[in-house]
């Protein structure tokens, strides 16, 4: 048996306020034609469908046109609910949806698989939705389950005591964090610095491949236990992470192989760090123009319009940050005090510089400048 591997589309996230629909919908083309020209036999999409609870009707449309086209391929579909998306709406639809694609939202049904056949018999897939420890807490009567960990170590359980005494090949589907991988902060919002609720490796011990979704980069825990990561880009700290699933065999014995099938990137990303003047006229940079581009502009002090000006060269500039390079190290003096300790306008008006530019007083034209507006304002004074 043949079975594809994605998770965590995100249907609806925006990035950087910018739809990210269109693109979405291309990746997912292409993820169809993979399991059409890799003869799929079934097709996991291992939770966050959708990137909200209450998604928009064009997250609607594009999550059913493209779980249409794959099953047009002749693939089984199982669809398990994310932290991101709501299980009951996820779960309405799976009344609506055509033979062939399971949505599977409902905790008390983890442990009764979904059996599809193949020329060495049946397999049995086993669906955990995301279990939130406070909302199912009381599900199972006698389990304590307080963290992530106890409760997909208790969905798990179940899970092998129902391969046990079904005694065939399985394949199990959860969303969460476990032991060993590498967050992307900002993009996995639920990491938290020393406080992750991580789920233990050996929590998934069992079914013959495990199907993780949480994680949106590429990840192997084991063999047999891994994270596809999400088909698009979300954040500029997953520019370098490859997109795409996993292509897995089972044979007769069990899992036999495992095989990445990269995703087309429809817009790459670029983090550029240099001067403003550098960024909009280097000929360096004309092959990012069409990139979504993160700027850190190091000059000395702030410039003005930076976005608009960048957006002049770079159409998809989405971010600007100041990161001065070589800026003076901060003194502990307030602006109070240095206002008290100045003697003049001039003095004041230096202090309020250096305030504001990062340590960086006035240049030899500024003060040039700034002596010349302060005399013609004393001539006028004194003509009153």
């Amino acid at each position: 048996m043949r079975i594809l591997h994605t998770s965590d589309w995100h249907i609806g996230r925006t990035f950087h306020g910018n739809p990210t629909l269109v693109a979405l919908s291309e990746v997912l083309q292409a993820l169809v034609e993979q399991v059409r020209a890799n003869d799929v036999d079934v097709v996991i999409v291992a939770g966050d469908v959708f990137d909200s609870s209450t998604p928009a009707a064009p997250a609607y449309t594009l999550l059913t046109d493209t779980l249409r086209a794959l099953a047009d391929t002749g693939a089984s579909v199982i669809v398990t609910s994310g932290n991101h998306d709501s299980a009951a709406r996820l779960g309405f639809q799976s009344a609506l949806l055509r033979e062939g694609i399971h949505v599977v939202t409902d905790p008390l049904a983890l442990d009764l698989p979904l059996t599809i056949r193949d020329e060495h018999g049946e397999v049995d897939f086993y669906g955990i939705p995301y279990l939130e420890p406070a909302i199912v807490r009381n599900t199972w009567e006698g389990a304590d389950l307080r963290s992530q960990a106890q409760t997909i170590g208790h969905a798990m359980s179940l899970v092998r005591t129902s391969i046990q005494r079904r005694g065939v090949r399985s394949v199990a589907i959860a969303h969460c964090f476990a032991v060993g991988v590498e967050a992307t902060p900002g993009v996995e919002r639920e990491v938290r610095q020393g406080s992750l609720d991580m789920v233990p490796l050996s929590a998934f011990d069992g079914p013959d491949y495990v199907a993780l979704g949480h994680i949106h980069g590429r990840q192997q825990l084991s063999d047999r236990v891994r994270y596809s990561g999400a088909p698009l880009h979300y954040s500029f700290g997953e520019r370098d992470k490859p997109r795409g699933s996993w292509l897995v065999d089972l044979d007769a014995d069990g899992l036999a192989q495992v095989e990445w099938l990269p995703l087309p990137v429809p817009r790459r990303l670029v983090v550029l760090r240099d001067t403003l003047d550098a960024l909009l006229t280097d000929p360096a940079y004309s092959g990012v123009e069409d990139a979504w581009v993160s700027v850190e502009y190091t000059d000395r002090t702030p410039q003005r319009d930076t976005m608009r000006r960048l957006q002049q060269r770079f159409p998809f500039c989405a971010v600007v940050v100041h990161v001065p390079h070589g800026a003076k190290v901060q003194t502990t003096a307030t602006y109070r005090d240095r206002l008290r300790a100045a003697t003049s306008d001039e003095e004041r008006i230096e202090a309020f510089l250096v305030h504001v530019r990062a340590e960086e007083g006035a240049s030899a034209a500024e003060r040039e400048l700034i002596r010349e507006i302060l005399d013609e304002h004393a001539r006028a004074g004194a003509l009153v």
